[in-house]
């Protein structure tokens, strides 16, 4: 199938995953259809396999593509000595790199469930090797005795998702700064994990 005329694979192919990313956070997988999208773009539907085979291949794309960043990202930061600085470095890096993306963070959690099996496969494993960088951390303070968890990998799961709450109610625009709100949810995480 020819290209539409006028679009070029550099600009088009980002604007699907874009229009998919807003499309997608916005109505929900199931309910967004690639003709949707298309007119999102400004493309005929058609056109759309010239960039991609199927939606699946669209939500896998982007869920992948927030993963991978969230992990390079967090592994080209220096590392803080000690797990408690660790933790600290983690708490606040978690934060700040998921609330300048509501739309990929609300996608990577909420629209798992619509992903095959292989592609569920590649993200969870993904998603693995971010909570295995956090609970190494929790590990490596309980070893020290900085720490008392008594399962590391429910206190892993539990910050976590502690820390993505941020997302659904952080304004900029609100009355705390983000470093203020970064300095109470490490309040909140130094605690929970008993830090002495």
């Amino acid at each position: 199938m020819a290209r539409t005329a006028g679009s070029h694979s550099d600009i088009t192919g980002p604007r699907i995953q874009s229009a998919a990313l807003k499309l997608f956070a916005r109505h929900g997988y199931a309910a967004v259809s690639m003709r949707q999208i298309a007119a999102e773009v400004g493309v005929q539907a058609g056109a759309l396999y010239n960039y991609t085979p199927d939606k699946q291949s669209l939500l896998f794309g982007l869920m992948r593509d927030h993963m991978e960043e969230l992990l390079a990202t967090w592994r080209s930061r220096s590392c803080a000595s000690g797990a408690l600085a660790r933790l600290e470095d983690f708490t606040r890096f978690h934060i700040s790199f998921h609330l300048g993306r509501p739309e990929e963070v609300f996608i990577a959690y909420m629209e798992l469930r619509n992903l095959s099996p292989e592609n569920f496969s590649v993200i969870e494993g993904l998603r693995r090797d971010y909570e295995d960088a956090l609970e190494g951390i929790l590990r490596d303070g309980v070893t020290a005795g900085s720490f008392e968890v008594p399962d590391p990998k429910i206190a892993t799961l539990a910050v976590i998702a502690m820390l993505t709450g941020v997302n659904t109610w952080y304004r900029a625009a609100g009355r705390l700064s983000l470093e203020e709100v970064e300095t109470i949810y490490w309040d909140m995480v130094r605690k929970a994990v008993a830090a002495v």
